[in-house]
């Protein structure tokens, strides 16, 4: 299984995702579910996935073909992709084409197998001066955009780490902010559920740099992380033991 997570702040955009994939209890591997393009001044868009990890693998192939073939293409035949999309939207549409793409070659084999067709995504990136957006974009090829009520989107096995997401999440946060609380349910997440699992994959984007500047594996060992997670088991402590207990 896989639990990823992004938020869209008027600062920019924070994205994370683990790493761990499993075939059963004795099948663990890892791969990267976050991945991007940038073009230095032009745009910087960023993909977490998950879900069957062959689809999303054919996905990500799908997008990075039609990149290749635009550089040897007649201009005049360009259909719309990652690096030409006017904007957020437009690129948006490519992802839930790829995805269509995909399931119409791998869906029937999937689902005679019983398999199912399972992927789903997080997009989110900008381009040019528009402002940083952000999609989940599911099996099915169709999306949702994240909002100033809802500036986070997740995906995978999210409810561990979705209660701290709701109560604390803005869209006025500061990306260092925004990326320990992304950190903290990531670590609420870990300890409830096996199929998550470490390193972590976090990239910070910061709105107009138009560049990937801050992007870090975070490991079981990193210091920082876990400061973070002794921190807040305690100050969960703490606050349990101030609360007055209830009365029969």
């Amino acid at each position: 299984m896989t639990y990823a997570v992004a938020v869209r702040l008027d600062r920019g955009l924070v994205f994370a995702a683990d790493t761990r994939t499993n075939a059963g209890v004795d099948n663990i591997a890892q791969y990267r579910k976050l991945n991007y393009w940038r073009e230095q001044g032009d745009r910087v868009l960023v993909i977490l996935s998950a879900g069957n990890l062959a689809v999303t693998q054919s996905v990500i192939s799908l997008l990075n073909e039609q990149l290749a073939a635009a550089k040897t293409a007649d201009p005049d035949t360009l259909t719309t992709h990652l690096y030409n999309a006017p904007n957020m939207y437009r690129a948006a549409r490519v992802v839930g084409e790829a995805v269509r793409e995909a399931r119409r070659i791998d869906g029937p084999a999937l689902e005679a197998s019983r398999a199912g067709f399972a992927a789903s995504f997080i997009f989110g990136g900008q381009i040019g001066s528009e402002r940083p957006r952000l999609f989940q974009i599911y099996s099915e090829g169709n999306f949702i955009e994240a909002t100033d009520d809802t500036p986070f989107l997740q995906i995978g096995e999210h409810k561990y780490g979705k209660p701290i997401l709701d109560r604390v999440a803005r869209s006025d946060m500061r990306l260092g902010e925004a990326a320990k609380l992304m950190l903290l349910s990531f670590d609420s997440t870990l300890r409830s559920n096996l199929t998550v699992g470490m390193p972590i994959d976090i990239l910070v984007y910061e709105r107009d740099s138009l560049d990937v500047r801050r992007e870090k594996r975070i490991y079981a060992e990193d210091d920082y992380f876990k400061k973070l997670s002794a921190s807040w088991s305690e100050a969960l402590r703490s606050a349990f033991s101030k609360i007055e207990e209830f009365k029969v």
